[in-house]
């Protein structure tokens, strides 16, 4: 809240006694009113005296900002996500500590957002239209994929972490916050930020493996999921249940929840939340083309793969509750459930609470995302990876599709965790073996962003012979450059197919 308060306080007049957290910080942002709070920090509405303007000021709580690697962390993130410049993400404008004679809370001020979290607008109005669902996803892929370009993976994408202004516009909001709590030495701090957000956690987040791109491209197709039918895709006593469940189970057909949404809904959501990475949507960019396919009345590309698989998964819940009747069993149909089973389910509650903590610990191991350096030359990528501290060491082999002197891939892939100091190999072409017979199979490269002359020139180096071009509403940014392909980057297909370009027309004439 504001400084209230006829009260005199003359000891301090940038603190608050009623209040956790200084009334003024850096002399220049006054709290006005407390608007949210979670485990890990607080935000307040607050004025900016010297830009007058409404700013955002997030507090972390003073048992976080005690641990110096957290403090240290949660300042390169802060840093860090100032440098995303994009509609779709709130800005960050400052970070520091606010000095006083009592304590020195860590703050970070960003862009006042002044409209409802998804979070919000479910729990107050219950799902929202399938047309609605779909425009607003189609935007925090937008901006997901911003951010992905620039090596910030977002790791806790939920309804709570993205915002819709009074114009009905998205914002993504805490980007590596949930990672830069996790590196801190407190286990029960970390537990509860990662516990925190069990519904829309990744399998591969679960099991402790490689975060990259396709993580966040998961937890958007849990919140799709949750926006459309109004409920979140698992639920459970605990969040160990809801954890085991993304890792091992389906989840219910969103349609089957809210009959306004069809088939090729179903498909968009089981391509995002398949289990194994490489079975989901490669980016965020192309989770969006496939969203904007759907709301222009157009088959959504997985819709056209997967329309089958999308329509058999369900729940164990679901199954069982079509065969067996409410109440106890007979008592000459029981039968005994032996200790050896029972040993076994506390043994594997056990190990995914093991995973979860592992997933904990190492989600904090290093200090940034590894950059997509795929499609660059050589001298490029080694001075972008030289540029974060990092060391580097090539390797060239023969590749069908991808250009002679440009990167293939990398180990680790882009979006793993990295530190400075760390080894790169960048595997470079070599170029097509040019003995390679016509029509065989080649992988389409990534030409997303570039200009449908370039697109098309690369298509062609790789073996390509057949195109053809479509278009969908896009940024500004994005008018007139390549959004994905069909079919996607890094598939391996044949070389006569014909390759859709799919290519941004700018903003639509009636907004996002």
């Amino acid at each position: 809240m504001s400084g209230s308060s006829g009260a005199t306080t003359a000891a301090d007049p940038d603190h608050d006694e009623a209040m956790s957290t200084p009334r003024r910080f850096a002399g220049r942002y006054e709290l006005r009113e407390l608007v949210g709070i979670g485990g890990m920090s607080e935000v307040h509405l607050a004025r900016d005296l010297r830009l007058h303007r409404d700013v955002a000021v997030k507090v972390l709580h003073a048992d976080l900002a005690k641990d110096p690697s957290v403090s240290a962390r949660f300042r390169r993130e802060a840093q860090k996500t100032a440098g995303l410049n994009h509609r779709g993400i709130a800005a960050v404008y400052d970070t520091g500590e606010a000095e006083t004679s009592t304590e020195a809370p860590l703050y970070i001020v960003m862009e006042y957002v002044d409209g409802p979290t998804l979070r919000d607008v479910v729990r107050e109005r219950g799902a929202m239209t399938p047309r609605r669902a779909v425009s607003v996803i189609a935007d925090v892929c937008e901006a997901l994929e911003f951010s992905h370009r620039n090596g910030m993976i977002h790791r806790d994408v939920k309804p709570a972490n993205v915002m819709l202004t009074k114009a009905g516009a998205v914002k993504v909001v805490d980007f590596g916050i949930a990672r830069a709590l996790a590196d801190g030495d407190g286990g029960s701090t970390r537990t509860g930020a990662v516990m925190g957000t069990a519904h829309y956690l990744s399998p591969e987040q679960a099991r402790g493996g490689a975060v990259d791109a396709r993580s966040d491209v998961y937890s958007v197709g849990c919140v799709l999921y949750e926006i459309s039918t109004g409920e979140p895709p698992f639920t459970g006593d605990s969040p160990v249940a809801i954890v085991y469940q993304h890792v091992h189970q389906d989840p219910g057909v969103p349609s089957r929840r809210n009959g306004e949404l069809t088939p090729a809904f179903d498909a968009i959501v089981a391509k995002a939340m398949a289990k194994d990475p490489d079975d989901r949507y490669q980016s965020a960019a192309d989770m969006r083309v496939d969203l904007l396919r759907l709301q222009n009345g157009d088959v959504p590309y997985a819709a056209a793969r997967t329309a089958v698989e999308a329509t058999s998964p369900l729940t164990v819940a679901e199954t069982r509750g079509t065969v067996e009747p409410d109440g106890p069993a007979p008592e000459g149909n029981r039968r005994p459930v032996s200790r050896r089973l029972m040993a076994i389910g506390a043994a594997t509650v056990l190990l995914v609470a093991g995973i979860v903590a592992l997933s904990i610990v190492r989600s904090g191991s290093a200090d940034e995302a590894l950059l997509d350096v795929r499609g660059r030359t050589i001298s490029e990528a080694i001075a972008v990876l030289h540029d974060r501290g990092l060391n580097t060491r090539v390797e060239k082999r023969v590749h069908p599709t991808v250009p002679a002197d440009r990167v293939v891939d990398t180990v680790p892939v882009a979006g793993t965790a990295v530190a400075a100091g760390d080894e790169i190999t960048i595997t470079a072409s070599t170029g097509p073996d040019r003995n390679q017979p016509a029509g065989a199979q080649l992988e389409v490269p990534d030409v997303s962003s570039l200009t449908y002359a370039d697109a098309i020139r690369m298509l062609t180096d790789v073996g390509f012979r057949q195109f053809q071009q479509a278009s969908l509403p896009s940024s500004a940014e994005l008018k007139d450059r390549v959004l994905a392909t069909n079919p996607y980057a890094r598939r391996i297909v044949d070389g006569t197919a014909t390759i859709t370009v799919v290519m941004g027309s700018g903003p639509a004439a009636n907004g996002p």
